[in-house]
């Protein structure tokens, strides 16, 4: 009876670590190809969470693009020009209520461009306009890089026409950063679960120990005496 109720443990344990492993390895993530945006400050650029259609920026800000493929913003690529109003901004003279903002453009590498498109330029784009104090990043994009393409949601898909076609589009596989987390959000940013797969892999490791221990002590068991 004993020998019977220890094999039963051992299957449910083998069960158990099969689900555990299972449950740690990690998938193949889908990235996307889109124009993430960002906001340059102190000559560093933050993910920008408003989108450009209802984002004001104000008088001496950096507005940045960059195209590329990525998982989520966490991972995103952050344009390869460091934000520099004073810089871009210094042949453009200031006029009595309006505002200037400077922009950066960086269309990204060969590896980022959808089929049926060309890289536009190898280089980020750096400029500076001026605007009504109310213009949105939108309304800068639109006089500093047209055309601009929208999909039906809303959501920017080329700037300056770039990409051709396509808009978000899955690129299935692990972004060049090697993230391999959720999907992005609208909202917010996921990091990649590195202490959920660590622990998972602990917790195996001692099941293991305990399958050994209990395939030990069945063949003990069953040994005439």
């Amino acid at each position: 009876m004993t020998v019977r109720r220890t094999g039963t443990v051992a299957g449910l344990l083998a069960t158990v670590l099969f689900l555990v492993l299972a449950a740690v390895t990690p998938a193949s993530a889908s990235s996307y190809r889109y124009w993430s945006f960002w906001q340059g400050s102190a000559g560093s650029w933050t993910y920008q969470q408003s989108g450009p259609n209802t984002y004001r920026p104000a008088d001496g800000s950096v507005d940045g693009w960059r195209f590329g493929i990525s998982v989520d913003s966490s991972s995103a690529a952050k344009p390869g020009a460091t934000p520099d109003f004073a810089t871009a901004c210094a042949g453009t003279p200031a006029v009595s209520g309006k505002k200037r903002v400077a922009v950066v453009i960086d269309y990204g590498v060969a590896g980022d461009v959808p089929a049926g498109s060309t890289l536009p330029r190898s280089t980020p784009f750096t400029t500076c306009a001026v605007l009504s104090t109310d213009a949105t990043s939108a309304q800068l994009l639109a006089q500093v890089a047209p055309p601009l393409r929208y999909d039906s949601n809303g959501i920017l898909c080329a700037i300056g026409g770039y990409p051709t076609t396509g808009c978000g589009e899955i690129v299935t596989g692990t972004a060049a950063g090697g993230a391999t987390t959720a999907a992005p959000s609208a909202t917010g940013k996921a990091a990649p679960a590195k202490s959920s797969k660590t622990a998972g892999w602990v917790v195996g490791a001692v099941l293991l120990a305990v399958l050994a221990g209990a395939g030990y002590w069945q063949t003990r068991r069953r040994r005439p005496e």
